[in-house]
């Protein structure tokens, strides 16, 4: 059995309070950081790989089903707003369609064809990269798409909660991050979606360092989609450029960017 699907080391949580059911997630939950800290050699590699690949004007592909199909479409959806990337920059795929993100679709993941169809649809070449995501590792759409990507020549990694697993013996850059049983057994919606949410941060965030969408530690390129976000934009405006509020937020209004209302002001 894998561990994933192994028993928990919780017994008769019908019968435990909420305080206690409550400590005893917590107390699996700590353990999560620890298993992504063990997987950081992988997680480099994968990530080194994606920014180079991106450098040259490659894009990044997430594939899942369920909820490591949904951790990558919220991973995806993210990077636009934050680091004013197009949205065809990152694009998360799930198993099913985009129906299944609120609705699970019976046997969607057992289709082993149908991701490089869904890939497909988006033109993927050589210069992308494809990263699946399936805490089990043996999702068949998701290796599927793998196995079909590799042979195609685009560079394939993964993120699993299972050592050995089919689908990190398919790809170029595994990353195995083995989180132990869940406190719900089989529930890998939680210590192991936990850890799979962790490790997809840390690859798009520090590619999208890498490729410049930093400034220090500031989103220069945010998308300005509501008050509060304009709000931060000024502050950074003002900080960075030691002028009053009032002022850094026309520039802000003005330039539509941060980075761009910093480079137009000290061209002055």
């Amino acid at each position: 059995m894998s561990i994933t699907e192994s028993e928990s080391y919780h017994k008769d949580l019908e019968k435990q309070t909420v305080g206690d059911l409550l400590k005893g997630i917590n107390q699996e939950d700590k353990s999560v950081a620890d298993a992504v800290e063990a997987s950081l050699p992988q997680i480099e590699q994968l990530t080194i790989a994606t920014v180079n690949r991106m450098k040259l004007g490659g894009r990044l592909f997430y594939i899942g089903a369920g909820t490591s199909g949904r951790l990558g479409i919220l991973d995806a959806s993210e990077c636009p707003p934050t680091f004013g990337v197009d949205h065809n920059t990152v694009i998360g795929i799930i198993a099913g369609g985009d129906s299944a993100i609120r609705k699970a679709v019976e046997f969607a993941e057992d289709n082993e064809q149908q991701a490089w169809e869904d890939l497909k649809a988006f033109d993927i070449t050589s210069k992308d990269v494809l990263i699946g995501i399936a805490a089990s590792g043996t999702t068949p759409y998701v290796i599927g798409g793998i196995k079909k990507a590799k042979e195609e020549g685009i560079l394939t990694g993964c993120i699993c909660c299972n050592p050995g697993s089919p689908l990190a013996s398919a790809c170029e850059c595994p990353v195995e991050v083995v989180v132990g049983p869940e406190f719900v057994t089989g529930s890998t919606r939680m210590k192991a979606g936990t850890a799979q949410k962790m490790v997809l941060n840390m690859i798009s965030t520090t590619v999208m360092i890498q490729l410049g969408k930093v400034e220090g530690n500031r989103m220069v390129d945010m998308q300005l989609s509501n008050d509060k976000l304009v709000a931060r934009g000024t502050k950074m405006i003002q900080d960075a450029l030691n002028i009053e509020t009032s002022e850094a937020h026309e520039l802000l209004l003005q330039h539509g960017s941060v980075r761009q209302a910093i480079t137009n002001y000290k061209k002055k």
